[in-house]
């Protein structure tokens, strides 16, 4: 029988917010019974593993990450919907670095196909790109570079690896600038 006020959401919003404050990894199941002060068996009616809690902390956060993406980008197109996108993709993974990193987790294609949250962020990726006239597969080798732009940029970031005098968000905005000028010049797929 499962605790009195204890769900499903509230143990994965509890792996969310611990996530954050100690890490991505620092999330295990008897953390978060120490959490709820109950035992470890008693998150089990909530939750199947620890492999079942991480996906879902990943799609939850992934479904806070695009809605602060699709708000960034409502009403825009091209160079300012790209950057509105990489700013609130930015300024996402470094509120909530333990929430992010769960978005990074490699997860079965079909948990994927079946979430809304991640489905949207698929269209509204796709959309802001189209907007560039890029089609498959050129929409696929698009969205891999700025993913592998945008999380490399912040997970460097997050661990203080730029340690050039030059300041990170003038270099983020060039990042930007020239993510632009490869999506506008992008070299077609025969």
């Amino acid at each position: 029988m499962p605790r009195a006020g204890l769900t499903t959401d509230r143990v994965v919003a509890a792996a969310a917010e611990l996530a954050d404050a100690s890490g991505f990894e620092s999330v295990t199941v008897s953390a978060l019974a120490r959490h709820f002060g109950v035992r470890d068996a008693s998150l089990y009616t909530h939750v199947r593993n620890l492999q079942d809690l991480r996906v879902r902390m990943a799609l939850l956060a992934g479904g806070e990450l695009i809605d602060e993406i699709a708000a960034a980008v409502a009403g825009r197109a091209g160079k300012d919907a790209l950057a509105a996108f990489a700013g609130a993709y930015r300024a996402y993974a470094l509120r909530h670095p333990g929430r992010y990193a769960a978005t990074q987790i490699r997860m079965d294609q079909s948990l994927v196909a079946d979430s809304p949250a991640l489905r949207r962020t698929a269209e509204i990726t796709h959309g802001m790109l189209r907007a560039y006239g890029l089609t498959e597969p050129d929409l696929t080798d698009a969205v891999r570079l700025l993913r592998a732009t945008f999380h490399g940029f912040c997970a460097l970031e997050a661990t203080g690896g730029f340690g050039a005098p030059r300041a990170v968000q003038a270099s983020w905005d060039r990042a930007v600038d020239a993510l632009h000028v490869a999506l506008e010049n992008w070299p077609r797929a025969d």
